[in-house]
């Protein structure tokens, strides 16, 4: 008797298991897990904080501009966002001529973002995405079992994605957008 009853403890505890499962998956799902944005769609018009602690309204940054680069990275003051990064403020002003808005998200904290501006001297704006809201929105996955943003890049224009960079260049990063754009213009 003791052998069936741990049994159908087993039994019951694996059912339970597996509808605390199911009840969780779908909730990731809808928390905004999704495939990244590709090329034609709608620009997220999101709200988040950036590196001066002042709300980013990203509608209002795509229609003040001719084009806006929203670019993901993992973690500031790391060597591969630091290059990422310092890629797009070598050639800030060519990217300005050419009507280009940049801003860099990841999931670092306002202060964060700040000391990694400020020790690099970017011209641009950080989002502190701490909640995610951002990467969600633009369907940036988290690198497996961290709350990093996987390394991606999107140009927008006219509140359209125009070009998206699922695999980011470090070091390359500016010289991609700006051979985006001259092809877009030719």
């Amino acid at each position: 008797m003791s052998g069936t009853s741990s049994a159908r403890g087993r039994g019951r505890f694996c059912a339970a298991l597996a509808a605390f499962f199911s009840f969780l998956l779908p909730g990731f799902a809808a928390s905004g897990a999704k495939s990244p944005l590709a090329v034609g769609d709608a620009a997220p018009a999101v709200v988040a904080l950036g590196d001066s602690g002042a709300v980013v309204n990203f509608a209002s940054v795509y229609a003040g501009q001719r084009y806006t680069l929203v670019y993901f990275y993992p973690k500031a003051g790391t060597s591969g966002c630091t290059a990422q990064g310092c890629s797009l403020r070598d050639a800030y002003e060519e990217l300005t001529d050419r009507g280009v808005a940049v801003i860099g998200v990841s999931t670092d904290s306002v202060e964060a973002q700040r000391a990694f501006k400020e020790a690099q001297s970017y011209p641009f704006t950080l989002i502190a995405d701490t909640d995610k809201k951002v990467m969600h929105a633009f369907g940036v996955p988290s690198y497996r079992g961290t709350n990093y943003a996987q390394r991606q890049a999107f140009l927008i224009k006219g509140g359209k994605v125009v070009w998206a960079d699922y695999k980011a260049s470090t070091t390359e990063q500016a010289a991609d957008v700006l051979k985006v754009i001259a092809n877009l213009e030719s």
